[in-house]
């Protein structure tokens, strides 16, 4: 039997995380002794709050923890999040609406393998996430870009999605604000969007994971609350991991039509069946409980934010548009391709990200992971001293 039968050519097609492995080999380096400040993983660098600790440390010591529970979550928790959609949102939903997933990314490949049929277009915001077009592929989907640049502030327009858009174009998936460009539509974008998905029966998937994350007195209007009649055609994907540093205890959700979530309910009682019930305990309290800790983490982020946009501006060849939410930065760097630096002429993102690493050792997320190539993506998700140092070396390097 050859390699190639061993492994199924659907599973043997899937692309590792990008973001986690640039993270794993800035790890790896790191604990080589090398100084490698690393900005590739989106993971804020708090702590988890500590009442949100406490309610599991309760809840590990209770029995009814330790068995088996529903499949689409516990009942007060489902409760707990539809009265956040309702909040957030703008959505008013039934508990029995809402699935409880092992992190977003379950709610991702579960929201697509309940949606899509072979062949079903899926028309995607590019820049993208790195799960997305494994998540479309897994599901039989044929997944369509749709690219805005820096010049748009990664931001689509309702024509460029209509010029994509053909007989087989199902979903429409959604992102604001964005990872990785941190990019935030705005209520009339986000309107006029909604509105011609609405027109052409198209389905919204909208990953709202970054939505309490945002700037300026920006707010991330949700789609369904812009278009209400999307409804009962919109799945909202979301979870506690970016708003209260909880990325380890995997717990994300989904919200949609009853039939959509009966079905995803059923294919999760066949994938993982509950969510670990003391994952869903901690979710509990940091929907319910004291809110001042999201204030103070976005508070540092956008003090980090700030820093990360102007030090990167001041090195020629990248310009960097301002992120409205999320924890990224996404500089357009093809003002620093085909030129020498350090003996080493880059002509793609990639190889440039492979210099940076090498020479400033600092750790980036090419382009090519998100879409086109000529871009870089920095998460600000890190403490406020490595962050100033990582953009002085590449200050250095570039200069």
């Amino acid at each position: 039997m050859t390699s190639a039968h061993r492994i199924s050519r659907r599973i043997s097609a899937i692309a590792e995380s990008a973001t986690l492995k640039v993270d794993a080999k800035a790890k790896s380096l790191q604990a080589a002794g090398r100084p490698v400040i690393s900005y590739a993983a989106g993971e804020p660098d708090f702590p988890t709050p500590e009442h949100i600790v406490e309610a599991a440390l309760i809840a590990v010591r209770d029995p009814k923890n330790h068995r088996y529970t529903p499949a689409a979550g516990l009942p007060e928790l489902r409760e707990a999040i539809a009265e956040k959609t309702k909040r957030d949102s703008g959505l008013e939903v039934a508990a029995s609406q809402v699935v409880v997933t092992n992190g977003g990314k379950q709610a991702v490949y579960q929201a697509f393998a309940t949606l899509l049929d072979p062949g079903d277009e899926v028309l995607v915001p590019t820049p993208y996430w790195t799960t997305y077009p494994e998540a479309i592929a897994l599901a039989g989907g044929v997944q369509v870009d749709v690219f805005a640049g820096a010049e748009q502030e990664y931001l689509v327009t309702v024509d460029q999605l209509e010029a994509a858009r053909t007989p087989r174009s199902k979903v429409l998936l959604f992102v604001s604000p964005s990872n990785p460009t941190g990019a935030v539509y705005s209520p009339d974008q986000v309107r006029a969007i909604g509105e011609w998905a609405d027109a052409h029966g198209l389905w919204i998937v909208a990953d709202e994971i970054y939505q309490n994350l945002t700037y300026d007195g920006v707010r991330a209007v949700s789609i369904v609350e812009a278009v209400p009649s999307l409804a009962d055609r919109t799945i909202l994907v979301n979870g506690v991991a970016k708003t209260y540093a909880m990325t380890g205890w995997r717990l994300g959700w989904m919200v949609g039509p009853a039939d959509a979530m009966k079905a995803a309910a059923n294919l999760q009682s066949h994938l993982t069946s509950n969510v670990s019930n003391i994952s869903q305990r901690a979710a509990l309290a940091a929907l319910t409980g004291p809110q001042d800790c999201v204030a103070e983490m976005l508070a540092a982020f956008d003090r980090r934010r700030r820093v990360m946009v102007s030090e990167l501006n001041k090195i020629p060849g990248i310009t960097t548009p301002t992120p409205q939410g999320a924890f990224y930065v996404y500089p357009d760097v093809t003002g620093l391709l085909g030129k020498t630096w350090g003996g080493v002429t880059p002509t793609t993102s990639l190889e440039l990200a492979d210099l940076i690493l090498d020479q400033a050792e600092v750790a980036a997320v090419p382009g090519e992971a998100f879409g086109p190539s000529g871009y870089l993506r920095f998460s600000y998700a890190l403490g406020d001293g490595p962050l100033l140092e990582g953009v002085q070396r590449l200050q250095k390097l570039f200069s």
